[in-house]
């Protein structure tokens, strides 16, 4: 509110405040290459889709090394090894992945978050401001129909 008994119109209100930003636009803008394929893969990979393809992988990988033909099968049912280390190499390559692109994801909420705020505090001044105005608009109507002022 300003010192002088006058308060401020909406339209000083606004000028103000800075315009609203477009924090996706901005988290966009920010991102490298590397980092939209670690969020492309973060995204991905937490999807019942990803899940299925995993099982069905290792039931395809388990099942055929314990019912195809001897001379067929490439890994042997008590081994495992191979199946063991590719399952393993991609948990391995996964898991720092999945942090970067978590990582992405949490400092864009972190600009969301801002930026809610921002918002809100603008809301709060806007709608004290028409509170202030409807009571004088209240007052003013009062003091037409003849009520003194409460």
């Amino acid at each position: 509110m300003a010192t002088t008994d006058k308060p401020l119109t909406l339209e000083e209100l606004r000028a103000q405040h800075p315009p609203l930003r477009n924090v996706f636009q901005e988290h966009q803008q920010e991102l490298s290459r590397m980092d939209h394929v670690a969020l492309f893969i973060t995204s991905h990979v937490g999807t019942m889709g990803f899940f299925l393809a995993i099982a069905a992988w290792t039931v395809i990988w388990l099942g055929w090394n314990l019912l195809a033909p001897k001379s067929m099968q490439f890994d042997p049912p008590t081994a495992f090894v191979f199946w063991l280390f590719i399952s393993n190499m991609i948990q391995i390559l996964l898991m720092p992945l999945l942090m970067v692109g978590q990582n992405l994801q949490g400092r864009h909420a972190e600009l969301r978050a801002q930026n809610d705020y921002e918002v809100n505090v603008r809301a709060e001044s806007e709608i004290q401001l028409l509170m202030e105005h409807i009571k004088k608009i209240e007052a003013s109507l009062e003091r037409i129909a003849g009520k003194p002022g409460q």
